[in-house]
């Protein structure tokens, strides 16, 4: 099928990388979970995508059956068998399933606890101020790029132990692996490739030398009375990476659009910081940027359709965190929204491990923001630019203050 072919119905036919999808879903979105509960699309290899509240959560935790092992649904190696045996310590974390995937959660999470990741906030603090300096008195940058962007590689440069000169790398490779390699698997894969040297020698470095950081951590645990394997800590680093970076930016980026296109909103938020928690959830909510791509390993009955075995699909957590029966008003943003149940970050055996980080990230970046530039507004509507594909934010974001 032609990729370029324009979309002409969104449950037969989606595309998730169409420039009309990427650029505003919401409109797309509530016609399909109206119209079916289960999508489906011949494009980029044929998927499935569930779009309701109750459909996700029930279809998330069908573990193994729908397996992580293929966490995207975009296009592969030719000839890949995507239903073959594997060899599970040569895979990050994310594409494990229960009970692989349980060690691996035990040892990450107490790194990411609510208590854990506050040594990183005055890291986070100190560095957003710097960047407001970089540009406060011209009155004018790009709340994405110069912002957003620059936050979360050098958090994550900070917790793995790296010099933070790398972070455009870190961006570069990220950007490559996860966005422009989105639809062409050979970006994709000489990105992961890089990364993967990368953190093989940072790994070799620590065991000649450890430090105070992730890594030289991890290479004094074990998992069940074995020690970690260098492998292991690689796909960690990996994984901590890709994931932490472009989520993180891509939701800071969209919550300054947000409020640079919000003035009630943005006022609100300046008058009333107390408000900073509601805030930080309601975009989670309204601007979820992920959706997780899963493969069959069997037959899966649900809704009245059957995803076959090796096929693939996507749990549209921002589509269901815009669902009419679980959010009242789900298209408008509510800043000080009471029940607010939203699966950003997914459920079950793979709900986000860095969820913690990821909320330090944001609320030190829009507390430090409102408190030196609380009145600001988007000055090119026409300059803002999406990441497509199954991570989606803003990433152009020009504002005057």
């Amino acid at each position: 099928m032609d990729k370029q072919k324009p979309v002409t119905d969104w449950t037969t036919d989606f595309d998730i990388l169409d420039p009309g999808y990427t650029e505003n879903p919401g409109p797309i979105w509530r016609d399909m979970r109206e119209r079916c509960p289960m999508a489906h699309t011949e494009r980029w290899g044929g998927s499935w995508m569930a779009m309701g509240y109750e459909d996700v959560q029930a279809l998330i935790r069908r573990v193994p059956e729908l397996s992580s092992r293929q966490p995207t649904i975009l296009p592969i190696m030719e000839g890949k068998d995507l239903l073959a045996e594997y060899n599970t310590d040569l895979l990050p974390p994310i594409t494990k399933d229960p009970p692989d995937s349980i060690p691996l959660r035990r040892l990450i999470l107490p790194f990411f606890t609510p208590k854990a990741v506050e040594k990183y906030r005055s890291f986070t603090e100190q560095l957003c101020h710097d960047l407001i300096d970089g540009f406060i008195d011209k009155g004018a940058c790009d709340g994405a790029a110069d912002y957003a962007r620059q936050i979360s590689p050098r958090v994550m440069g900070h917790l793995l132990g790296i010099d933070p000169a790398q972070s455009e790398d870190f961006l570069t490779w990220v950007q490559g692996f996860i966005e422009f390699g989105a639809s062409d698997y050979t970006v994709r894969a000489k990105n992961y490739r890089i990364i993967r040297d990368f953190f093989a020698e940072q790994v070799a470095r620590r065991r000649r030398e450890l430090g105070q950081d992730f890594i030289s951590e991890l290479l004094t645990k074990e998992i069940d009375g074995q020690p970690v394997t260098d492998r292991m800590i690689v796909n960690m680093c990996v994984l901590l990476l890709s994931a932490g970076i472009d989520t993180t930016w891509s939701t800071i980026g969209t919550t300054m659009l947000h409020f640079a296109t919000h003035a009630e909103d943005r006022r609100r938020l300046a008058g009333s910081p107390e408000l900073l928690t509601s805030a930080i959830e309601e975009i989670l909510r309204l601007y979820s940027p992920v959706s997780a791509g899963r493969i069959a390993m069997e037959d899966v009955e649900h809704g009245g359709s059957t995803i076959k075995r090796g096929e693939r699909m996507i749990l549209n957590l921002p589509s269901a965190n815009r669902d009419p029966e679980i959010f009242d008003d789900p298209d408008e943003y509510i800043i000080d929204r009471d029940m607010n149940r939203h699966i950003a970050f997914g459920l079950g055996f793979h709900r986000c491990a860095g969820s913690n980080l990821a909320r330090l990230e944001m609320q030190v970046a829009l507390s430090v923001w409102f408190s030196r530039i609380p009145e600001f507004e988007l000055s090119d509507p026409s300059a803002v630019t999406w990441s497509a594909g199954q991570v989606r934010g803003a990433r152009n974001v020009p504002v005057t203050f």
